[in-house]
């Protein structure tokens, strides 16, 4: 059966609503929901752009100066100045600034708590959506303020790599509270996909550490003190509360910002001669040696959100769909990875690329601790009697069979 689509968050690429192009079906009891073409798509299509119902940023990734939109999670930083913090040099100097697409002149902020926005359309997106109930007002820099007690509590408890974040959880709280028409947000979030008590736990544990109990007790208090309302009782009890965890934990989707990426692509675009393009490319090539000296992997303003469409699709190992983040910004773009024929699932991969590479007993293991399926796609299945080791295992194994086979030769000689 079909589920109807809110075609208020997405659309699709060409003309026409989200409804004439994709379309959500109950699949089994064991997958669930899974999203299904209704027109055919050509490799390289956009099937949908879609934007969250809610989005946060990161709370380690804003503390360490990742500045980023409040509301839509656009980089604020221009490509030079992101690229003088991440590689420590201060006097960089990128050539083609007019491929930069910030516009700092149309920042605003916040007049009350000073949260920094990239237009006045998101600042008043943000006030009359959720802002209104989590300004700070002047309280922003107090320890001591219920909110940033909470943001403190959820830090000691999620380090980087950041999954998510318990900032999620409260404009999920403040959306609620300031709608008109409640019932209409609880009833977009239910369509996430909810967890069983002992699964609950587990993501929990994933997210928290070992220590998770005791922190998500604490949590739970702190989240009550700071956010409580009489129409969302459900969600403060330790099973609501744990039950909404485990709803962002699941279903949260990675976003990545950068202006300086945004540069790097209009960079590749340009028709240049070629010794200015062997220039170019030198430079940036050069530019990223600097920053993973001086940052490593951490490049972008990084958050979650929860995509209705997108939060429908299930994995695949062999995906013929991926999400990506072109306009940087929170909306999400779905392309075709191959041709898809209508009828046919879209499916996109939890997996990273140098993951879906591994062993299908390490995807497992991955899929498995972070998401809590077994997969059975076509690629899995074809691989039903491989060893069921580890990539590390299998990497092991091969090590000490070369040292074997060199002790061999030495011994022959």
């Amino acid at each position: 059966m079909a589920a109807p689509l809110d075609d208020m968050f997405c659309r699709c690429a060409d003309p026409g609503k989200a409804s004439i192009c994709v379309e959500v079906r109950f699949i089994d009891n064991v997958k669930g929901k899974g999203l299904f073409a209704k027109k055919p798509f050509k490799k390289g299509d956009t099937i949908f752009i879609e934007q969250p119902l809610v989005c946060a940023q990161f709370l380690w990734n804003a503390l360490y100066k990742y500045r980023a939109c409040d509301y839509c999670l656009r980089a604020l930083e221009t490509a030079e100045e992101n690229a003088r913090r991440l590689s420590g040099l201060p006097g960089l100097t990128l050539p083609h600034p007019e491929l930069c697409k910030v516009r700092s002149e149309l920042h605003q902020a916040c007049p009350h708590c000073q949260v920094m926005y990239c237009s006045s359309e998101c600042k008043q997106a943000a006030w009359e959506k959720y802002h209104q109930a989590l300004c700070l007002g002047p309280s922003r820099e107090d320890p001591d303020h219920p909110i940033n007690k909470l943001q403190d509590a959820w830090r000691s408890a999620h380090y980087p790599p950041e999954t998510s974040s318990i900032m999620l959880m409260a404009r999920m709280v403040a959306i609620v509270k300031q709608a008109q028409d409640k019932g209409r947000w609880q009833r977009l979030f239910s369509h996430f996909c909810s967890r069983a008590a002992n699964e609950q736990e587990e993501i929990a544990h994933k997210l928290l550490g070992e220590k998770f109990q005791g922190q998500l007790a604490l949590l739970r208090n702190l989240f009550t003190t700071a956010l409580y309302d009489d129409h969302l009782s459900q969600w403060f009890t330790p099973e609501g509360f744990r039950s909404l965890f485990a709803l962002v934990g699941t279903n949260g989707q990675g976003i990545g910002t950068s202006s300086l990426s945004q540069w790097v692509h209009a960079c590749d675009a340009l028709e240049l001669p070629r010794q200015q393009r062997e220039q170019l490319d030198a430079f940036i090539d050069q530019l990223y040696k600097d920053i993973d000296k001086e940052t490593g992997d951490f490049l972008n303003c990084e958050g979650s959100g929860l995509y209705l469409l997108q939060s429908s699709c299930n994995h695949s190992c062999v995906p013929n769909a991926e999400a990506s983040f072109p306009d940087n910004n929170f909306l999400l773009h779905l392309s075709a990875l191959s041709d898809i024929s209508p009828g046919e699932e879209i499916c996109i991969s939890y997996l990273d690329c140098c993951q879906r590479d591994r062993s299908r007993h390490s995807r497992h293991k991955i899929l498995r601790e972070n998401y809590l399926f077994v997969c059975s796609c076509q690629k899995c299945m074809s691989q039903m009697d491989d060893a069921d080791v580890t990539s590390e295992e299998e990497d092991e194994v091969e090590g000490e069979t070369e040292g074997d086979d060199m002790e061999d030769e030495m011994t022959d000689v």
